[in-house]
């Protein structure tokens, strides 16, 4: 199977930048497909072919060529739902219900502490777990998101930025347009930027007034923005909606018109059929955060109903404050797992099903998926090598199912986002790993609970 576009001609072989052979490669598009003894090649940051190594041979002369036997190539994983710079905060308060945990704890820690400094360091601490762990872009939503974002252009990764939206006063901004015009003014001054894309974050039908709702779809619908939100995260939620509101978070947002194509719905837990319809029929996208909603026993997303009906679902981690790791490949494992243990079906959420869902669906649900999410030609070269040599991965009849039911951040090797290598040998080369890690000391000490 061929999937470039590019023939060399009388002239003799093409030449690119970068060659990497492997094992197997699984693009994820198309579907279900492995290519064994293949090569990628990569040229001006795009992948420019893939095809059999001996073709390679004749067909491209690279200025680079990595070989990487007994490992996968698969597309770089995408974050679809976290708060970066709460690394910072991770072990802080744990074993605690939601409301319990952000009122009693982390906003009141967040409110003394956050600041520009905090985000960056923690963000750069985000970044370093999350690339060396195979994610190459992530969907942040915080405070400073200036902070957030240059922290990911110093690691080389992609940063989708919120424009985060809350009804209350922080260190950030004092009230909800303070918000929006910081965050539109980021989103202007960089919205050339090739790493860097942006969405309007409104943090939770509780915490967001109509007010601030309708300007963040005013917004998103003139700049083209997707709405990433926390929505149905608990059955609290569910129950002080209705007596404030007169109905479910789900229903405010229809009447508000917030549901269309480029809602990013965070958690999904709690839904009727009802509301798992209307999300489909809108074309709404679900951020499913496993590990987040069993550690504060906020329930089990109806994540094999999602998917049946039609309704795109990525993964996300969540925050380091309530996971407590930016693990993506915990949330693919545990993604499959609980679909299956839900619904009753062995057969719900595939190891082919729960890869896509942290790569091609997480970029769809971004906007991104003409540009990242599998590999193929013409798309970013953000590629992730993982190595399945080892005996927890042997042997080895399929490469997919090894890599969600087996492998683990440990595991991945090479890193490169659009052709640039961030990652090699398991080593960030973009961070200074003793220094980001000193970091990480200072404001452990800083925070350390009396």
């Amino acid at each position: 199977m061929r999937t470039g576009f590019y023939d060399a001609g009388m002239d003799g072989p093409l030449e690119a930048d970068l060659r990497v052979d492997a094992e197997w490669i699984v693009p994820v598009e198309p579907d279900r497909t492995v290519l064994a003894g293949h090569a990628l090649i990569v040229r001006a940051g795009r992948i420019l072919d893939l095809l059999p190594q001996a073709m390679a041979d004749a067909r491209y002369r690279c200025a680079e060529h990595v070989r990487l036997p007994g490992q996968v190539l698969i597309p770089g994983l995408i974050n679809l739902h976290t708060h970066a710079a709460m690394t910072l905060l991770r072990g802080y308060a744990d074993d605690l219900p939601l409301m319990t945990w952000l009122t009693e704890y982390i906003w009141p820690a967040e409110r003394q502490w956050v600041s520009p400094e905090f985000v960056r360091d923690g963000t750069r601490l985000a970044c370093l777990e999350m690339l060396t762990a195979g994610v190459t872009c992530f969907n942040d939503m915080y405070f400073f998101p200036e902070a957030a974002v240059e922290a990911a252009l110093e690691a080389g990764q992609r940063i989708a930025a919120g424009i985060i939206v809350i009804d209350f006063p922080s260190n950030y901004a004092a009230d909800p347009d303070g918000y929006l015009h910081k965050g539109l003014a980021l989103r202007d001054a960089l919205r050339h930027q090739p790493l860097v894309s942006f969405c309007m974050a409104p943090h939770a039908p509780y915490s967001v007034g109509e007010r601030s709702l309708e300007k963040v779809l005013t917004y998103a619908e003139q700049l083209g923005l997707p709405v990433h939100m926390h929505v149905h995260e608990t059955a609290d939620e569910l129950r002080q909606s209705q007596a404030q509101y007169g109905v479910r978070p789900l229903a405010r947002l229809e009447r508000l018109g917030l549901l269309g194509p480029g809602l990013i719905a965070v958690h999904a837990v709690h839904l009727t059929e009802g509301e798992i319809a209307r999300l489909a029929q809108h074309g709404c996208h679900v951020a499913h955060c496993p590990s987040s909603n069993l550690k504060l026993a906020s329930g089990l997303a109806p994540i094999a109903r999602l998917l049946a009906a039609g309704v795109n679902v990525g993964l996300g981690t969540d925050g380091a404050a309530s996971n407590n790791r930016l693990d993506p490949w915990a949330e693919l494992k545990l993604a499959a797992l609980l679909a299956k243990g839900t619904s009753g079906d062995p057969q719900a959420v595939p190891a082919h099903t729960a890869l896509r869902m942290a790569t091609l669906n997480g970029a769809r649900a971004l906007g991104l998926d003409d540009q990242i999410g599998s590999l193929a030609a013409g798309k970013q070269a953000d590629v992730v090598a993982v190595d399945l040599a080892g005996a927890h991965t042997q042997p080895c009849f399929d490469p997919v199912s090894q890599l969600v039911y087996c492998a683990g951040s440990a595991d991945v090797t090479h890193v490169w986002v659009a052709g640039r290598a961030v990652v090699r040998a398991g080593d960030c080369l973009t961070l200074d790993a003793g220094e980001v890690l000193a970091r990480a000391r200072h404001w452990r000490m800083r925070l350390r609970p009396s």
